[in-house]
């Protein structure tokens, strides 16, 4: 046992069996319970012969049934016509609904629809509908009685759920007073269908719902919990990981690997950095954690084994893993990954778990964005006319102003590129003056001030180059680029095209 797996072990004998850490919840909700018992009602029937059923989720059908409810009738109607292709995708939409809205006696979303997930957005008009059911089948006084069984199966999760999340913060030297502006929460639903295990993530607040099973879902909530502790800290560091984002190509062709990490590489990232923990954190022999790895390298966890030969020089030093993360990320050798790849052959069986994990898809982009994503691939091609007759069409069409912002920095670069630092310069005033992201507001400012440098401007630039600078989020190219301005690089350069 290494020396990190000694103290961890010391620490959580210390630890009061009863702590929860502070930044997490593991508790029903009144809410999820009347969505659930409502669309039990309506036709939500799936497993209903599984062993694995709470015995409440029968009796609150029971209680439905039994009662001349109009609510009901309405209910079913609803359900009918927001019906999926499969009852794990039936559920989960209703699992978004009750995440989503206040709760009774109303119902009413959290936010303005717009800004909803889709999948939320799509039930629109069921909180009425609830409200009503609330209140008709007494659902308030249904779920007090329903207490002592959700008393039960909270207790059962407790201990383990506890140490579980104990573990994770030790070994990832995470204060358990939790973070700010986040929190974590493990919700009972017992009246959904068993072995389901559905994950969200909300403004910062992320959530795992957990039905019943014959044994706790705690490797589940490891994973989840990994993940809600992990992702600031892959974001922190994305401009370096993207920068190693060609990687994610040999994932491509993983059978089993599920299509959002193909997407997104910085997901892709974190899901191969939390494989590598689990490993080092298995209490198995050692050939049996690097079978893990393996097993993930060959799922289309390309970066496993990456972070797997890191791991052990992290647990050496004091550092907690939001600091050393950018180490870790530093360390990535494209060749040596590149070699490794080439003797990547996929694991052709499809993985076994005793519950499905269930992810939202990430929300559709919008008409604007995929015209933007449009113009930007025809920039890179430098099919510069047809790339500028689509940035303006954005523009024309008063894009959100994010996206406008984007449309402008676009135009600018095409100015650029044709030697007309007058109208770029113009553009990039534009791009400003539309509420940039971070990353645009930090180039934009970059690329104005070589072309004050260009000009002969030298103090203008100075002044340009130091906003950059002081632009919070912006890339690290960015702001490198700023710096060698500022050291008088660009000066008088005849091309200040340089991103």
């Amino acid at each position: 046992m290494t020396g990190v797996l000694r103290n961890l072990a010391a620490f959580l004998l210390l630890a009061p069996a009863a702590l929860f850490p502070q930044q997490g919840q593991l508790d029903g909700s009144e809410t999820e319970f009347t969505v659930l018992a409502a669309i039990n009602a309506a036709g939500y029937d799936a497993d209903l012969d599984s062993p694995s059923n709470h015995p409440l989720r029968r009796q609150v059908r029971q209680y439905l049934a039994a009662r001349p409810l109009r609510s009901v009738a309405k209910l079913k109607t609803f359900f009918e016509e927001h019906r999926q292709e499969n009852w794990t995708a039936e559920l989960s939409q209703y699992v978004s609904f009750a995440l989503q809205v206040t709760g009774p006696p109303d119902f009413k979303f959290r936010t303005l629809t717009y800004q909803l997930p889709p999948d939320v957005q799509r039930l629109e008009g069921l909180g009425p509908l609830l409200a009503e059911f609330y209140r008709e089948a007494e659902i308030g006084t249904l779920w007090k009685k329903a207490q002592p069984y959700y008393d039960e199966v909270i207790a059962r999760y407790h201990e383990p759920v506890t140490r579980a999340l104990l573990e994770l913060n030790v070994y990832l030297r995470n204060p358990t007073s939790g973070v700010s502006g986040r929190t974590f929460m493990v919700v009972i639903s017992l009246l959904a269908a068993p072995h389901q295990i559905h994950t969200r993530s909300y403004e910062g607040n992320y959530y795992v719902v957990v039905s019943p099973s014959p044994e706790p879902q705690i490797e589940d909530i490891r994973y989840a919990y990994l993940h809600y502790l992990l992702e600031p800290v892959v974001t922190r560091n994305q401009d370096k990981l993207l920068a190693k984002k060609a990687l994610g190509d040999y994932a491509l062709g993983a059978p089993y690997l599920e299509e959002h990490y193909k997407q997104d590489f910085l997901l892709l990232a974190t899901a191969s950095l939390i494989r590598a923990i689990e490993a080092r954190l298995a209490r198995v022999p050692a050939v049996e954690k690097e079978a893990m790895i393996d097993q993930a390298w060959r799922r289309g966890f390309i970066l496993a084994p990456h972070f797997w030969e890191q791991l052990p020089a992290y647990e050496k030093q004091e550092q907690a893993m939001r600091f050393y993360f950018e180490e870790m990320v530093n360390a990535i050798d494209l060749r040596k990954e590149e070699a490794r790849a080439q003797n990547l052959e996929f694991d052709q069986t499809p993985p076994v778990r005793k519950a499905r994990q269930v992810t939202p898809a990430p929300p559709e982009p919008s008409a604007a964005e995929k015209l933007l994503d449009e113009a930007e691939a025809l920039y890179r091609q430098r099919r510069l006319e047809e790339a500028r007759e689509l940035f303006l069409r954005l523009v024309r069409e008063r894009a959100p102003k994010p996206l406008e912002a984007r449309a402008y920095y676009g135009l600018a670069r095409i100015a650029t590129l044709k030697n007309d630092p007058e109208l770029a310069a113009s553009l990039f005033q534009k791009t400003l003056e539309s509420s940039p992201e971070p990353q645009e507001k930090a180039w934009a400012l970059v690329y104005l001030g070589r072309l004050a440098d260009v000009a002969g401007r030298r103090e203008e630039a100075v002044a340009y180059y130091q906003a950059a600078l002081g632009v919070e989020g912006a890339s690290e190219g960015a702001r490198k680029t700023a710096q060698q301005g500022l050291a008088g690089a660009f000066a008088r350069s005849p091309d200040p095209a340089g991103q």
